[in-house]
């Protein structure tokens, strides 16, 4: 793989574009929206999600990967992203196909918000009962 692959992966209302290119350094640079990956993502949870394809392909630190991300919150973005890793890493080697889709990396988590519906406090929620 000599040139830049890019993938999209989408997750709630965030999209992330992600770029992989071969590492140039000792270990491979993780960016986010050009800040550092442990910058931008602090929750240590959010940070082991977007590592879960990489750890289950053993290719940590093999890539530099350059991430735009916009949309939604933390927790959707890195949803995002490890969708947009997960499908950049079938164009570098579709062997990882049977081991990404088993562990559910390819599927496209549609889960969106319910709407609020009139005459209710929430989706569903409805405003509390009053005997008297």
């Amino acid at each position: 793989m000599e040139k830049q692959l890019h993938r999209v992966g989408k997750r709630k209302n965030a999209i992330a574009r992600v770029y992989l290119r071969p590492r140039t350094g000792d270990e491979g640079v993780i960016r986010v929206n050009d800040r550092t990956f442990e910058e931008y993502f602090p929750r240590p949870t959010s940070r082991m999600v977007i590592m879960q394809p990489l750890e289950l392909t053993s290719t940590a630190g093999r890539f530099d990967i350059s991430i735009n991300v916009h949309g939604g919150g933390l927790s959707g973005q890195a949803g995002a992203v490890k969708h947009g890793i997960a499908r950049a890493l079938l164009e570098v080697d579709p062997a990882f196909r049977p081991v990404l889709k088993k562990a559910g990396h390819l599927t496209r988590d549609s889960r969106e918000v319910e709407r609020k519906k009139y005459g209710l406090a929430g989706a569903r929620r409805r405003y509390q009962y009053s005997k008297r």
